[in-house]
């Protein structure tokens, strides 16, 4: 399958069911059954900072950035039903951030060395172009400025619970496209390696200050029966989160 039909796939998935998916996932949280902003601190004070999510789904971290006297709010998502659930939902609160609606591999006229911060909450792994991605997120941010993202961990997609036990099921080094199914649609994914990111951050001209794969401390205290999710999450990361720095 192509890129273009790729892209093409998820961007009709995300305009379909951007209202189901309305403030899933969102800061302060990084990811289901993980540790939070409130428990990590990576942006720390962001009063009278620039800052961009790439990713910007419902809004809803655009909001928590906001509410934080943040200086300058930009969101860029490929779905043009979750910008206009941003728009909607942020002007309710009296925001009125710069939202653009672009894959987030191309040219859409977001400004170079300007940002302090870039971020993306579980919305990386939708890029159909890594390397192209973090050099664009690169080009926006100022020297030393901050790039922070958070994703599935590829672990989580190898492995299943079968008789009450965590089993690999599929090879980890196995970065093809497969497809997802959730509800009424078709997801297209691709399971990246961690080394792959890392090695696409560096190419880009990056730093990596800290990366996190801690489970939080309510699902790791679970006992009893719990569902596959859990017990996996008793057993491996679910999600990552990386804190990167341009280097000068």
């Amino acid at each position: 399958m192509t890129q273009d039909a790729i892209r093409k796939n998820n961007e009709q998935y995300w305009n379909l069911n951007a209202d189901h998916w309305f403030g899933t996932t969102a800061l302060p949280n990084y990811a289901p059954q993980f540790v939070t902003e409130t428990d990590l601190a990576l942006f720390g004070d962001v009063s009278g900072k620039k800052m961009l999510e790439i990713g910007c789904g419902s809004g809803h971290s655009i909001k928590y950035h906001a509410d934080r006297n943040a200086g300058e709010l930009w969101g860029l998502d490929i779905s043009r039903s979750q910008i206009e659930n941003a728009k909607r939902y942020l002007s309710g609160f009296g925001y009125s951030p710069k939202l653009i609606c672009s894959p987030m591999e191309e040219e859409c006229g977001i400004p170079t060395e300007y940002f302090d911060f870039a971020y993306s909450i579980y919305a990386i792994g939708w890029t159909i172009d890594l390397d192209q991605t973090f050099e664009k997120i690169a080009s926006y941010l100022k020297p030393d400025g901050v790039f922070i993202f958070s994703w599935q961990h590829p672990i989580h997609f190898c492995t299943a619970v079968k008789e009450n036990q965590v089993v690999f099921e599929k090879c980890y080094f196995d970065e093809s496209w497969f497809v997802q199914h959730v509800d009424d649609g078709d997801m297209l994914l691709c399971n990246r390696k961690i080394s792959t990111y890392v090695n696409a951050l560096a190419k880009a001209g990056f730093c990596i200050e800290q990366m996190i794969e801690q489970t939080d401390a309510e699902t790791m205290t679970l006992t009893g029966e719990m569902q596959d999710k859990y017990k996996k999450a008793q057993k491996h990361p679910l999600s990552f989160v990386f804190k990167a720095r341009k280097m000068k």
